[in-house]
C-alpha cells in the first residue's frame, strides 16, 4: 500500500506535537489544553464543534486544519452530503479564494474514504 499525503500528514502532526510537548513553556502548555478543551462536549456536541472547526479552517484556508477536522468530522459521523454541505458555507463566507481548498478537502474526503473501504487511491 502506497502512502497517501494523509499518512504523510498523520505521521509529521503526530511527530511535531510529540517534539512541541517537550517543550517546557507554560503559554504554548495552556494553548494547547484550550484547543483541545474547545471540541469537547458542552453546550454543543464534538460533532458539531468539528464540523464548526472544517467550516472555520476552509475560510481560512488551512490546509492541516481542514486535513485534521475532516478526519475528525468523519470519525464523529458526518457523511459525504452533510460535508459537503458544510463546505459550501465556507464556500459561500469565504469566496472564490476558498476554491482550491476546497478541492483539497474533496481530496482529502476521497482519501480517507477509500482507507476506510480498503482500497487505494
Amino acid at each position: 500500500m502506497t502512502d497517501t499525503r494523509m499518512d504523510h500528514f498523520r505521521d509529521y502532526r503526530t511527530r511535531m506535537n510529540d517534539r512541541i510537548g517537550e517543550i517546557d513553556h507554560l503559554g504554548i502548555k495552556r494553548f494547547f489544553s484550550l484547543d483541545s478543551g474547545a471540541y469537547r462536549d458542552a453546550a454543543l456536541d464534538s460533532k458539531t464543534k468539528e464540523l464548526l472547526g472544517l467550516v472555520a479552517s476552509t475560510v481560512l484556508r488551512c490546509n492541516d486544519c481542514i486535513d485534521y477536522h475532516l478526519e475528525q468530522s468523519i470519525n464523529e459521523g458526518w457523511n459525504d452530503e452533510e460535508l459537503y454541505d458544510a463546505l459550501n458555507v465556507a464556500l459561500i463566507v469565504g469566496g472564490s479564494i476558498v476554491i482550491p481548498h476546497f478541492r483539497h478537502a474533496v481530496e482529502t474526503i476521497d482519501i480517507i474514504r477509500s482507507e476506510q473501504d480498503g482500497s487505494s487511491n
